[in-house]
């Protein structure tokens, strides 16, 4: 049986990398099983150190996976458009 993680846990790891590049990482639940990550740039962050929409979507989906929540999009800083997961719950 896989044992099931908090999202919190889930993305600790991201938070922490996301940081060292001067970008907060949050989320928040958008209905019953799915969540929204949204990823803010401070002042100083490396603009050329974030991956495209995408690729980001389909990172936080995976890590997303050993929690009870899937993946509703990410929003990207500057960028209005957000890619619903095609992954998830």
């Amino acid at each position: 049986m896989n044992e099931t993680v908090s999202v919190d846990e889930a993305l600790a790891s991201f938070r922490q990398m996301m940081a060292t590049d001067g970008y907060l990482l949050t989320w928040s639940e958008a209905g019953d099983d799915k969540v929204v990550v949204k990823i803010a740039a401070t002042d100083g962050a490396c603009e050329d150190c974030l991956v495209p929409l995408p690729v980001m979507t389909n990172i936080m989906a995976k890590a997303l996976t050993p929690t009870l929540y899937g993946l509703d999009h990410v929003e990207l800083p500057g960028d209005s458009r957000s890619v619903p997961s095609t992954t998830g719950r």
